[in-house]
């Protein structure tokens, strides 16, 4: 090796140290790469969970980066003392110019550390809901649901987001510590409806399509729930009763998987409407104008319009 650097300093003219750091670096590149490529085929055969091994690909590929910059720079710069000055003197530099991606990096560092999300989960930050398909350094990126969708499917976009709005948007976690959701419909009917009759039409179709969980999935939740402090003692569906302007709302409140939120939906009001449109003495309430007309003496007859 000492040979190959004093003839290729002859020959170029530059210093035969320059040589022998630039071998030394090769050496340590192809070998942080060798490894990369044994920790990859060793993950690709011992894990089979595709999300796991993103991860474990995730965490190889930031480690043998991490290594090499740390062994080149020792090359490089003497040590580690001026290792030391020399990122002071760029970290300065950076907070300075590069204002933008140094705050991206630092969202990145969260959302490594703490977690506010991870792959997989749904989220929503700012005006953005989507699934995670990735997190890297200055950006995470969402799979879009919504948008000018009125409902939680995918819009077909793909939306790459600052890792620094972690700091200055709200975020919302469908997933986090609760692995469903509830959801509400309400159905408003006239006063004049049969509303009892409705309120037992509704429990049974509720029920119908309600989330059935097993004993063991309410374990999870209740560890999770507990994890996290998010308290749910009560997973059973529930039907309220309330009197509004033009009518009876009874609200259907159950639990749904996330992935079913629509379906759901969807089949509940398909019955609801078929049922309904079997009842004579149920009718739904529309945006309308009541008023009075009767005689001195006589009960006012009520006439909606």
């Amino acid at each position: 090796m000492r040979n190959l650097t004093y003839w290729l300093a002859a020959h170029t003219g530059l210093t035969t140290e320059f040589y022998s750091r630039l071998l030394y670096s090769l050496a340590v590149i192809g070998v942080l790469w060798l490894l990369s490529l044994f920790l990859q085929r060793f993950i690709n055969k011992q894990q089979a969970d595709l999300r796991k091994k993103y991860q474990w690909r995730k965490v190889t590929n930031y480690s043998i980066t991490t290594l090499s910059l740390i062994f080149l720079s020792y090359i490089w710069l003497d040590g580690f003392q001026s290792i030391a000055t020399f990122l002071g003197l760029l970290s300065a530099g950076l907070v300075l110019a590069l204002r933008e991606p140094v705050l991206n990096m630092a969202g990145w560092v969260f959302i490594i550390w703490k977690r506010p999300f991870h792959i997989g989960d749904r989220i929503q930050i700012g005006d953005h809901i989507g699934d995670v398909i990735d997190i890297r350094l200055f950006q995470f990126t969402l799979n879009e649901i919504q948008g000018w969708i009125k409902a939680d499917q995918a819009s077909g976009r793909v939306v790459n987001i600052p890792n620094l709005k972690v700091f200055t948007e709200t975020q919302a976690n469908y997933n986090y510590g609760f692995p469903f959701i509830w959801e509400e419909i309400p159905v408003r009917i006239t006063f004049e409806s049969n509303w009892q009759k409705a309120k037992g039409i509704l429990w049974e179709v509720m029920h119908e399509h309600a989330e059935q969980l097993s004993e063991a999935a309410r374990e999870q939740i209740r560890w999770q729930s507990q994890q996290h402090l998010i308290f749910y003692e009560d997973l059973q569906p529930h039907l309220y009763t309330a009197v509004r302007d033009n009518g009876i709302e009874l609200t259907m409140r159950y639990v749904c998987n996330l992935m079913r939120r629509r379906q759901s939906v969807h089949l509940i009001w398909e019955d609801v409407l078929v049922r309904f449109m079997a009842t004579p003495d149920i009718r739904f309430a529309l945006p309308a104008t009541r008023f009075y007309r009767g005689e001195e003496g006589q009960e006012p007859t009520p006439k909606q319009v």
